[in-house]
């Protein structure tokens, strides 16, 4: 019996030892296998990771350039606002209280040509005097400081909605120092908020160019000259004007003997032939952007131009109406297209107080050159 119990030993020794042997190496190959894991993960992390979309706009935003401002840094950006809010409050001051040096040109030319002693000069010497004086005490030229119209020009990606806050808090701000009136007004209830904000007021229009410069112009257009501007369609049976040049003459020229000295003039037309009832008014107030002494690239417009104040002057309206030789200081005229079955000629009127600005901003939103 001693003599077979002696190989079940073994073969028991020689089984448990083997099992032993391969949970060790089991165990020691699923070690290895946590540690290769482990460091598989350490180096996953120290490696580049794809940065999320929602990141990347947020960092590359934080590089590029303000499109309102010119700032060069994301955290700079309430500084150069308050630049810009500052710009936009001086462009309104000097809007408001100085005329531009080609309309005070025309009117001292207007005032040599009227005959001494008469009602038209002293007319024209109280509207010197008032220009003079309000320049010298910063003050605006008319009490009516009128609709406040911009003409911001930008770049391409250029951020609209934020521009349009600054450039509504600049004019909150230049209303509190005076430099406008508190002029716009509910047209459901007649409430004035004060402070010349509201729908459609001040009226701003973008237009994007090709240079990489922001130009922002201003108009005040008093509420005077506004009520005598006019919309024609052509033809005009009564005035006997037909659908040419000649029937655009004579309904201009119908529109200015209307007026009068309504408009407080002697006045500046803005006009356009054509284009719909909408766009032919937007596009006869963007004329009286142009310079008085500009000269209309397109001849027979030139031409039309030249004898639409020509025969005004001799009209004896006058200054303020009160007779004499200038009744207009200038014409500007343009065309858009229209549709076959619609002629329109639509007139905007500008007072003698011709509040019209520009500015070019600089790179940290500072008035790097005045336009006119």
């Amino acid at each position: 019996m001693a003599m077979k119990k002696k190989p079940m030993k073994k073969a028991i020794k020689k089984a448990i030892k083997k099992a032993a042997k391969k949970a060790t190496a089991k165990s020691e190959k699923k070690v290895a296998k946590k540690t290769a894991k482990k460091s598989a993960k350490k180096t996953t992390s120290k490696l580049p990771t794809k940065t999320p979309k929602k990141v990347l706009a947020k960092k590359i935003a934080s590089k590029t350039p303000m499109a309102t401002t010119g700032s060069t840094k994301a955290g700079n950006s309430q500084s150069f606002d308050k630049d810009l809010e500052a710009s936009l409050v001086e462009l309104i001051r000097v809007t408001s209280a100085e005329l531009p040096d080609d309309v005070q040109k025309v009117i001292l030319e207007a005032l040599a040509r009227e005959e001494k002693n008469t009602t038209a000069e002293y007319a024209m010497n109280i509207i010197k005097a008032n220009i003079d004086l309000a320049k010298k005490k910063s003050q605006p030229i008319c009490q009516d400081t009128g609709t406040v119209l911009f003409y911001v020009y930008h770049p391409v990606g250029f951020n609209q909605t934020k521009f349009t806050k600054l450039i509504e808090n600049s004019v909150v701000t230049a209303t509190k120092k005076g430099f406008l009136r508190q002029n716009s007004v509910d047209s459901l209830t007649g409430e004035n908020s004060g402070v010349n904000l509201g729908p459609g007021h001040p009226s701003i229009h973008f237009h994007e160019h090709a240079s990489n410069s922001i130009e922002v112009k201003l108009m005040l257009k008093g509420g005077g000259c506004e009520n005598v501007g006019a919309q024609y369609s052509l033809p005009h049976t009564a005035l006997g004007a037909g659908r040419d040049l000649d029937g655009v003459r004579k309904v201009i020229l119908d529109a200015v003997h209307k007026a009068q000295g309504k408009g407080c003039g002697p006045g500046v037309l803005g006009i356009c032939i054509g284009g719909d009832r909408g766009a032919g008014y937007i596009e006869s107030k963007e004329q009286l952007l142009r310079r008085v002494d500009d000269a209309n690239p397109h001849p027979d417009l030139a031409g039309l131009e030249t004898e639409i104040v020509e025969t005004s002057n001799k009209l004896g309206i006058g200054p303020m109406g009160f007779g004499g030789k200038t009744t207009l200081l200038g014409c500007k005229i343009s065309a858009l297209n229209r549709l076959p079955a619609s002629f329109f000629v639509s007139i905007s009127y500008m007072c003698w107080a011709y509040r019209r600005q520009g500015i070019q901003l600089g790179s940290k939103n500072e008035i790097k050159k005045w336009l006119y």
